[in-house]
């Protein structure tokens, strides 16, 4: 599963939205692309699908969250809201067409399914560190408590220009942007 994220996206094979699309999602067959589409220079977020060559487009949920992953089973999509009011990460229910707020005031800018689909994902910095949490999940409820899945003892920006960081499922490798403008790699080797 791929993600086609970060800063405005204009793709002359997507459909026109009525706005700015931010970012896309695959499904988990790839046979269909979520696309978050904002209006103006506002940063609420309408949800809406189409298949990968851009035909059928349908808004799935208006006044969501830019949506960043899809979960394997393919019946709901994650994102975040990481300014304003509505600060959180959210889900969208594919099938019910409906955006519900998991996890409200979570600073974040991303948020990912684990591969086996049973938790997601999400990085938070403090002035010291950046600590990546796994949240126990089960279609579409939260169970259990959070958990501390990494600390990276040193801490980088999550915002510059747009998302600043990506990390592998498996929590392997994290890639960040340095405030100066460089991109680093820090690879985790177990031994």
């Amino acid at each position: 599963m791929g993600r086609i994220t970060d800063a405005a996206v204009t793709c002359s094979w997507l459909p026109p939205m009525g706005g700015t699309t931010w970012g896309a999602v695959w499904s988990p067959d790839q046979k269909a692309l979520y696309a978050s589409v904002s209006e103006k220079e506002q940063l609420i977020f309408k949800i809406w699908k189409m298949n990968v060559d851009g035909s059928n487009p349908e808004k799935l949920v208006d006044n969501c969250a830019y949506v960043y992953d899809a979960d394997p089973g393919g019946q709901y999509l994650l994102g975040v809201e990481p300014y304003g009011e509505k600060i959180g990460i959210y889900e969208v229910s594919i099938p019910d067409r409906k955006c519900t707020l998991l996890l409200p005031g979570m600073t974040t800018y991303t948020a990912f399914f684990a591969r086996d689909g049973k938790s997601f994902l999400y990085a938070v910095a403090s002035r010291d560190e950046v600590t990546i949490f796994r949240q126990p999940w089960r279609e579409g409820t939260l169970i259990g408590a959070t958990q501390v899945a990494l600390r990276v003892p040193f801490a980088f920006t999550l915002d510059y220009a747009g998302n600043a960081y990506d990390f592998s499922r498996d929590l392997s490798t994290i890639i960040y942007v340095r405030l100066g403008g460089h991109a680093d790699l820090y690879l985790l080797s177990q031994k």
